[in-house]
């Protein structure tokens, strides 16, 4: 996540193509659709020393695109926008060039609305070596891009009515980068697209509680996120996404802020702020597995629902 973000405070967009709420069930076969031993593998792979902390630029940013691009590959996503799923965009620092960050994107084809699309991104960047200490970045985000490749795989196994853009993005710890290469020069139609679910920290619910931000700017999102939250196996909790939460308002702290700031609605997937947040000790070994599982089967269900949901 680019912003650290504070503890929990307890306590419109009118979009024209949204149908009446559909009743969500907890479908047997998305839940198995979940392949457990493969996400934990990703998520090992990608927070893993030899990563280095997977800072843009560097050998480790390298080697974990290597792998992304395998297993996008694998899962059998489809190059969008040219023939390659890699999609280089100039990196800035101090306002001026500094190198290179790449995006990788595939799509799983929809079904029913082909030329319609909802873009599921998570960023694969971290903020690398400081002070001889790796950043592993286990659950910032190495948990949102194993989720990510779980729904990649799920959706290329239950073709979706939409078709789903899955974009693993570079340098959001750098001011969101990635994201806004890709709003300012997408890979489809802005107008294509309906929907960005991002996922950004995953994996550490130290309360048991996921957290879907996005309904408080889009309010039709909500009940289709409350049906969801009804049959989750982790709980699913809607805020953090007013400003009358100062520092608790999640609106502008990772990668769908760029899409919101170009009119595409969004849902932010994501966990409260943890002990190890942005340090060295985020690591595979601290991450809670079964409600990072669980996390993902909800994560399963609410792209489902919203897929349904979103017909023109």
């Amino acid at each position: 996540m680019h912003l650290r973000r504070g503890a929990l405070l307890r306590g419109a967009f009118l979009l024209l193509f949204v149908l009446p709420v559909s009743p969500v069930a907890a479908q047997p076969a998305a839940v198995a659709a979940v392949d457990s031993a493969r996400l934990l593998t990703d998520l090992r792979v990608l927070a893993a020393d030899s990563m280095e902390g997977r800072r843009p630029g560097t050998e480790g940013s390298e080697r974990a695109r290597r792998y992304l691009l395998q297993r996008m590959r694998e899962i059998g996503l489809e190059p969008l926008g040219g023939s390659e799923l890699a999609h280089p965009f100039a990196l800035r620092r101090d306002g001026a060039e500094a190198g290179q960050g790449i995006n990788l994107i595939g799509v799983v084809p929809g079904t029913v609305h082909a030329d319609r699309y909802l873009v599921v991104t998570a960023h694969y960047d971290h903020v690398g070596i400081r002070d001889g200490e790796i950043y592993n970045g286990a659950d910032d985000n190495a948990s949102g891009t194993a989720a990510l490749l779980a729904l990649a795989r799920h959706f290329s196994e239950n073709p979706p009515e939409h078709g789903i853009v899955f974009a693993a993005l570079d340098a959001e710890e750098m001011g969101l980068q990635g994201a806004r290469a890709f709003v300012a020069s997408p890979p489809v139609e802005r107008e294509a697209i309906v929907l960005n679910v991002n996922l950004d920290m995953v994996s550490r619910g130290d309360r048991g509680e996921l957290y879907a931000a996005g309904a408080h700017h889009y309010p039709f999102l909500r009940p289709h996120l409350e049906r969801v939250a009804a049959v989750a196996p982790v709980s699913l909790r809607l805020g953090h996404d007013s400003p009358d939460l100062g520092s608790d308002d999640w609106t502008n702290q990772s990668d769908h802020a760029a899409f919101h700031a170009a009119g595409i609605p969004f849902v932010y997937f994501g966990v409260e702020d943890h002990p190890d947040y942005h340090r060295p000790t985020d690591d595979a070994e601290r991450v809670d597995r079964a409600f990072f599982v669980g996390a993902v089967r909800t994560l399963v269900l609410a792209v489902e629902e919203l897929d349904r949901a979103l017909r023109p």
